[in-house]
């Protein structure tokens, strides 16, 4: 069930790269012949995209756990459609780890460059870089409209850190409330003020 699901959204994410490709080869070329082959091509991949969304959309229907995974991740501010079904898909663990497992799981566990007394920068990388770039966009929209997250992020910048590595504590903080939410399946309660 999540096999063919995780291809799907594999594929439908192939899709949208090919179209966001088009669209930089369109903005270079100025032949008229070329700029139609291009629009041509996109047409049929914008109607390529629309058949994956459909084939998604009955698939999730078809099951009802995918379909309350999905509200119940959906249920969070900066967290759509497209973000809970390919964690649904691409993290089928989410529900059943601890924070520190899904940090490093999904890529968002800091590790640092060191040898001997030298020690570098810390980083973030490896694990499943399709689920981190959901979770980065979800980050970046949670950091605007969702009023906990933002606070959270806020706070970060406020105390000086950089708002990249603030991104990536918010993102952190977001697959944690992600992961309770379906652990507990209960949706989104933002804190009382």
């Amino acid at each position: 069930m999540t096999r063919l699901l995780a291809d799907l959204i594999a594929r439908r994410r192939q899709i949208v790269e090919m179209l966001a490709a088009e669209g930089q080869r369109a903005r270079r070329i100025s032949d008229h012949r070329l700029t139609r082959s291009i629009a041509r091509l996109r047409k049929a991949l914008e109607s390529e995209l629309a058949e994956l969304e459909r084939l998604i959309g009955d698939h999730m229907r078809g099951s009802t756990v995918l379909v309350e995974k999905e509200k119940l991740l959906a249920s969070v501010p900066g967290v759509g459609k497209t973000i809970a079904r390919t964690l649904i898909a691409e993290l089928p663990e989410l529900g059943s780890l601890d924070r520190r497992q899904f940090a490093a799981l999904v890529g968002l566990a800091p590790w640092t460059r060191q040898s001997g007394r030298w020690r570098g920068k810390s980083f973030i990388g490896g694990g499943r870089k399709t689920v981190r770039s959901s979770l980065f966009v979800g980050a970046m929209v949670a950091a605007r409209y969702n009023p906990q997250l933002k606070q959270f992020r806020d706070k970060l910048v406020a105390a000086g850190k950089p708002k990249l590595l603030a991104l990536v504590a918010v993102a952190r903080k977001l697959i944690t409330i992600l992961n309770a939410i379906l652990r507990d399946r209960r949706p989104w309660q933002p804190n009382p003020a």
